[in-house]
């Protein structure tokens, strides 16, 4: 009986430990990622980055000086995909372009978007 307690305490243990950890990881991504949209909303403005159809930024220009902020979304958001794809039961490729249907209907005029073909238009 003492044995099962302990077990079952480890258990509880461990997933408390995974689930705040999982907890704490999305909110340092949601911070990061709020505190990068004034930059990629400008990059954006100014036609230097586009959403793609998988639902990452993507260079449209030849300037690359903000090279260290896309990237760093563009790796925020895969975790976040990776996150819901597993919460989902699907993949993180889906989840991606899920999300780039939805940044395409909200996005503002003048953006560069990239339809399902891969054509990139100005909304």
């Amino acid at each position: 009986m003492k044995k099962s307690f302990t077990t079952k305490t480890t258990v509880m243990l461990i997933l408390f430990v995974f689930i705040t950890g999982a907890f704490a990881f999305g909110e340092s991504i949601k911070a990061r990622m709020k505190a990068r949209l004034p930059t990629i909303n400008q990059l954006k403005a100014q036609g230097i980055v586009g959403e793609n159809n998988k639902g990452f930024l993507e260079f449209r220009s030849s300037d690359r000086s903000k090279a260290g902020v896309v990237d760093s979304e563009n790796k925020d958001r895969a975790a976040v995909y990776k996150l819901i794809a597993q919460k989902q039961g699907t993949t993180p490729d889906l989840v991606g372009k899920r999300r780039a249907l939805q940044i395409r209907k909200i996005a503002k005029p003048g953006t560069w978007l990239q339809d399902d073909s891969g054509k990139w238009y100005k909304k």
